[in-house]
C-alpha cells in the first residue's frame, strides 16, 4: 500500500504539469504555418505505439486458504505495451508485465508463503481528442490472464509443510491513463489499471479456498509513436 501511495503522489505532481501544458498554447494543433500542418498531419499517420514502464499493484480483496483469511502485499514490476491506431481514436493495445510481481502472504498479520503474478491483457482503447493535443485522455477495456507460480510457503508459517498452489485468473481488465505530448514521437503516460478475476487455491493438491484479488495498477512510462 505504501509503494501505491507514493507513485499516486508521483501522478498528482504530473497533472499540474498536464494541465499547464494542455492550457497553454498547443503548437500542433494551432496550425498557422505550413510546417506546423505538416507535423499534425504525420502526427496522425502514426499507427504504431510501444510504451515502456513501471507499474505497482495492489490486490483490493483477501483470499481464503482453508480456514484462514488471507493478505498479499503489493508489489512493482516494468511492463511493456504495443498499439495499433485503427484511427486517431480507436486503438488496440497489448500489455503485459516483463518481471513478475512478487506478493508476500500474509495470515494473522505473519508472513505464511509468497507468490509470483505475471499478467498479460489484450484492450480496446479510445484516445479523445486527436493526435495533436499535448494532452490526451484515454479509457479502454479489454480481457486478462494472470499466471501465477513461484508458491511457497515458509516452515513456521501457517501453511507450514503444505504445498500451496494458485490457479491463474482471467477476466476483464479496465484502463484509465493520458499521454503527455513530449515531442511530435515521444510521450509520457501515466495509466491505471484494474482486473477482475477469481481462480482456486490449493493445498497438498485439494481445493482450499479461492482468491479474487482483483488488483489495481498504476503505472507511469515512457512511450514512443511511428
Amino acid at each position: 500500500m505504501i509503494r501505491i501511495r507514493h507513485l499516486t503522489l508521483a501522478l498528482l505532481a504530473i497533472a499540474p504539469a498536464a494541465a499547464f501544458a494542455q492550457d497553454a498554447p498547443d503548437p500542433y494543433t494551432t496550425q498557422t504555418t505550413a510546417a506546423e500542418a505538416d507535423t499534425a498531419t504525420s502526427d496522425g499517420a502514426k499507427r504504431f505505439a510501444v510504451v515502456g514502464g513501471y507499474s505497482l499493484s495492489e490486490p483490493t480483496r483477501n483470499p481464503q486458504i482453508g480456514d484462514s483469511r488471507a493478505q498479499l502485499d503489493g508489489d512493482g514490476a516494468a511492463t511493456l505495451s504495443a498499439s495499433y491506431y485503427v484511427t486517431d481514436n480507436i486503438a488496440v493495445e497489448a500489455w503485459g508485465a516483463v518481471d513478475k510481481f512478487g506478493h508476500r502472504v500474509n495470515i494473522d498479520g505473519q508472513k505464511a508463503g509468497s507468490v509470483e503474478a505475471q499478467p498479460y491483457a489484450v484492450s480496446g482503447q479510445y484516445h479523445f481528442g486527436n493526435a495533436g493535443q499535448t494532452v490526451r485522455p484515454y479509457v479502454g477495456l479489454g480481457y486478462y490472464q494472470t499466471n501465477f507460480d513461484g508458491e511457497s510457503t515458509i516452515e513456521s508459517g501457517a501453511l507450514a509443510g503444505q504445498r500451496l498452489a494458485v490457479e491463474s485468473p482471467e477476466g476483464a481488465i479496465a484502463s484509465a491513463g493520458v499521454d503527455v505530448k513530449l515531442s511530435p514521437s515521444w510521450f509520457a503516460r501515466a495509466d491505471m489499471r484494474y482486473l477482475q478475476g477469481k481462480s482456486d487455491v490449493m493445498l497438498d493438491g485439494a481445493n482450499a479456498g479461492e482468491a479474487e484479488l482483483n488488483p489495481v495498477m498504476l503505472g507511469i512510462g515512457l512511450g514512443a509513436r511511428f
